[in-house]
C-alpha cells in the first residue's frame, strides 16, 4: 500500500438515543404499559470518498499531484498504477511504486511524487467507515509525454550502483539539459542511509547536483540515492523522463593528512596510523605550481597518465610547459593536482619540487593507488594557496552554514527516507 494501514475501527452506538430511552421508562407510571425505546444501534453511512485529478481526465502534466480525501471514514488503502509503452515497460517497475502523506486524521491523502510522462494511470483509494465497511473509489486518466529534446536525463552519476567509497564521498548528479526549477528537481532526488544525517544538495551549474552529508558518512553502511525523475518539471516544458535509483557502499575511513613543509604524508585507517610517506610537493614559484591547502576527495584514478600542461592552460611555447608520463595517478583536484608516482625527483622526503602534485616513489605510489578509492580524504595544510570548494570536489571547503546557504532551498534532509521536504509539484497545480 502506498498510505497507510490502519486496523478495523470498533463501532460506536448512538448515546444520544440509548439516553432517550432511559429517560422514558423513568417517566412510566408503576403497573402501566411496557417501557417504550430501542436498543437498535445506529448504522453510519458509508464513507465518502473524492480523487484529483478527475476521473477521464486526458494529457495532463505529469507533475499533477494526486489528492485523496475522505468524509465519514478514514483512508485505509491508496494504488497507483502507471501503465507506459512496452518501450518503457523494459525498466523495473518498483521505481514508479507511488507513496505518499496522510494527514493526521487520515482524511487526506497527497502523492509524494511526480506522475510518468506518457502513462494510463490508475488511482484506486479506499475508506472505511466507523462501522469498517469499506468505500472503494477509481480514477483513470493519462498524462501527456517528455517531448523528445525536452526530456531531463542523466549524463553521470557519481559514485555508480554498486561502489564502496571513502567516508568523503558527495553525490554527483550530471543533467544532459539546464535546469531552471532547481528546487522541484531538488526535492525530488532522495537520499537514505543506514545511518541518518543531515545533507543538502548544492547546484554547482545549472546542470550538476551535488549532495554533501553535514559531517563525513560513517563507515561501513548502505547508502541508496533515489532520483524521482519522472514527470517532474525541470525547466519550461522540459519534463524528467524516468526514475534511478543508486545504490552504494561507504567503507572504512580513510584520512590522508600532509603537511607540506615537513615532506611527508600520513595514513590513518578507521582512525588506526597505517602508513607514513615521504613527499615532493609543488615548488610554489607561482600559484600554478603551488599545492592547494585544504580539504581534498580523492577523484579519479589512473594506472598510466601522460601529464601535460596544457590541458591546464600552459602550452606548448609558454614557461613551465611539461608533457610527462607518470604511473599510479589519484586525482584531487580539476586544476591539475594529482598524487602519482615520480620515483626521479631527488627531492622527495626533503623538498618541493613539483609542478603542484604530490610525487611519491613507487613502492609507495602503489601502495596509495591499491589501497584507497574515490571518497577518500586527503587534508593539505601549510602553503598560502586555498582549494576552492568548487575546484573539482572541494565541498568540504563549506562549512555546513556555507553549503546551505550555498542550497537553493537552504534546508537540509535527513536521510531517513521519510520523503520529500518540499514541493515537487507545479506551483499552479
Amino acid at each position: 500500500m502506498t498510505g497507510k494501514s490502519h486496523p478495523a475501527i470498533s463501532r460506536r452506538f448512538g448515546i444520544g438515543l440509548v439516553a432517550f430511552a432511559f429517560v422514558a421508562s423513568a417517566c412510566t407510571p408503576s403497573g402501566g404499559a411496557e417501557t417504550q425505546g430501542s436498543d437498535d444501534a445506529v448504522e453510519p453511512d458509508p464513507a465518502e470518498l473524492s480523487i484529483t485529478p478527475e476521473a477521464d481526465a486526458e494529457e495532463l502534466p505529469p507533475n499533477s499531484p494526486i489528492t485523496i480525501t475522505a468524509e465519514g471514514g478514514v483512508i485505509t488503502d491508496v494504488q497507483v498504477d502507471q501503465a507506459v509503452s512496452e518501450e518503457a515497460e523494459e525498466e523495473d517497475d518498483s521505481l514508479y511504486e507511488m507513496t505518499g502523506s496522510l494527514n493526521e486524521d487520515e482524511t487526506e491523502w497527497v502523492s509524494h511524487w511526480n506522475l510518468r510522462p506518457g502513462a494510463e494511470v490508475t488511482v484506486t483509494a479506499t475508506a472505511e467507515n466507523e462501522a469498517g465497511e469499506a468505500t472503494e473509489l477509481v480514477h483513470d486518466f493519462t498524462t501527456h509525454e517528455a517531448v523528445p529534446g525536452q526530456r531531463l536525463d542523466l549524463t553521470s552519476n557519481f559514485p555508480s550502483s554498486g561502489d564502496t567509497v571513502g567516508v568523503g564521498m558527495p553525490v554527483v548528479i550530471n543533467f544532459d539539459l539546464p535546469v531552471t526549477n532547481k528546487v522541484e528537481v531538488e526535492n525530488s532526488m532522495m537520499v537514505t542511509s543506514e545511518q541518518e544525517i543531515a545533507g543538502s544538495w548544492v547546484w554547482q551549474t545549472d546542470q550538476l547536483a551535488v549532495f554533501r552529508p553535514e559531517e563525513y558518512w560513517e563507515p561501513h553502511q548502505n547508502v541508496t540515492v533515489d532520483l524521482n525523475l519522472a514527470g517532474v518539471e525541470a525547466a519550461e516544458d522540459v519534463f524528467g523522463h524516468r526514475n534511478y535509483q543508486i545504490d552504494f557502499e561507504v567503507g572504512r575511513e580513510l584520512i590522508a593528512t600532509m603537511h607540506v613543509p615537513d615532506h611527508e604524508m600520513t595514513v590513518e585507517i578507521d582512525g588506526e596510523h597505517e602508513r607514513t610517506m615521504e613527499v615532493s610537493n609543488g615548488a610554489a614559484n607561482r600559484e600554478f605550481d603551488t599545492t592547494t591547502s585544504g580539504v581534498h576527495i580523492l577523484m579519479e584514478r589512473y594506472e598510466n597518465l601522460t601529464m601535460d600542461s596544457a590541458t591546464v592552460g600552459i602550452q606548448e611555447d609558454e614557461p613551465g610547459y611539461y608533457n610527462v608520463d607518470v604511473e599510479y595517478a589519484v586525482r584531487t583536484s580539476n586544476s591539475g593536482e594529482f598524487i602519482h608516482e615520480m620515483s626521479s625527483n631527488s627531492a622527495i622526503g626533503s623538498g618541493n619540487t613539483s609542478n603542484g602534485c604530490t610525487n611519491l616513489r613507487m613502492d609507495d605510489a602503489q601502495w596509495f593507488f591499491t589501497n584507497t578509492m574515490m571518497g577518500d580524504i586527503l587534508d593539505t595544510t601549510g602553503t598560502d594557496r586555498d582549494f576552492e570548494w568548487d575546484n573539482g570536489w572541494g565541498f568540504w571547503q563549506l562549512s555546513w552554514d556555507e553549503w546551505l546557504e550555498e542550497s537553493q532551498t537552504g534546508e537540509s534532509h535527513v536521510t531517513d527516507g521519510s520523503g520529500p521536504v518540499g514541493p515537487v509539484h507545479g506551483e499552479d497545480l
